[in-house]
């Protein structure tokens, strides 16, 4: 079974951004993958705060959420939908989503990110809680593949988080690591997701300079439950097409049970 992340450089109107995803979406199709996986704020990079309020978009209805239910319907595949924002219950702020469609067009999970991202080191600063309403829900969804679980960017960095989706074996994580974050510690902590959980991890990331001056890290990759990397693109949009193996997860969990040995 194929998967395949996308990676973009997303800028700040949304009708070119989706015009990239569904042509990216289309290429990993034709690339033989059954679940695909967007980056996170593929809709939308680089706007001001005032601009990701008014692209929100009500639960279950708005021209985002019908792009991707009707490319997975298109392309017949599974499409874990990056993020986007959604209204939440303060209305001062937003959600930011990710949404999962099977490849009938139909929404099969929904997870809004955990964790928001906080750094300040020099000319460099993100505080996604002055703008972001988190999520407290942990999100894992079954098809084809096995059993998925679903996590946003800054949520790599706690591993409890993994723990509590209990047995997996795909991690999906749409993200927009900044470059400064991602060359210390990207890879790093991936393959430790990988490994510790002993899962496929699918990592769709945002890579390059996008309008607005800000550099994402991209590096957007498949690792398999060993930590080997499958497949991996630096910077740039395109498309990172690998193989997920069954008998590889089996073989790998039934050698070292690791999940079986846990105490805690």
């Amino acid at each position: 079974m194929k998967i395949a992340a996308v990676q973009m450089i997303s800028g700040p109107d949304v009708a070119p951004n989706l015009a990239t995803a569904g042509r990216l979406i289309a290429e990993a199709a034709k690339a033989g993958a059954q679940l695909v996986a967007l980056p996170e704020y593929f809709p939308l990079i680089g706007a001001t705060d005032a601009d990701r309020l008014a692209a929100r978009e009500a639960d279950g209805n708005g021209p985002i959420q019908d792009f991707l239910a009707h490319a997975a319907r298109q392309h017949g595949l599974w499409l874990v939908g990056g993020s986007i924002p959604l209204m939440a219950d303060d209305p001062a702020k937003l959600r930011n989503t990710c949404m999962v469609f099977d490849p009938q067009g139909r929404r099969v999970a929904r997870y809004d990110k955990v964790h928001l991202f906080g750094f300040n080191k020099g000319d460099e600063a993100y505080n996604e809680a002055a703008t972001i309403e988190r999520g407290d829900q942990v999100v894992v969804f079954d098809s084809p593949l096995g059993r998925v679980g679903i996590a946003i960017c800054y949520d790599l960095r706690f591993p409890e988080l993994f723990r509590a989706m209990g047995d997996i074996d795909l991690l999906v994580l749409p993200s927009a690591f900044t470059d400064t974050t991602g060359r210390a510690h990207w890879e790093l902590l991936l393959r430790a997701r990988a490994v510790e959980n002993q899962c496929y991890v699918l990592a769709a990331a945002q890579g390059g300079q996008h309008p607005n001056g800000r550099m994402t890290h991209g590096n957007s990759m498949v690792i398999d439950p060993w930590g080997e990397v499958l497949a991996r693109m630096d910077k740039g949009e395109g498309v990172v097409v690998a193989e997920l193996n069954r008998q590889r997860l089996v073989d790998i969990r039934a050698s070292l049970p690791a999940l079986r040995h846990r105490i805690f």
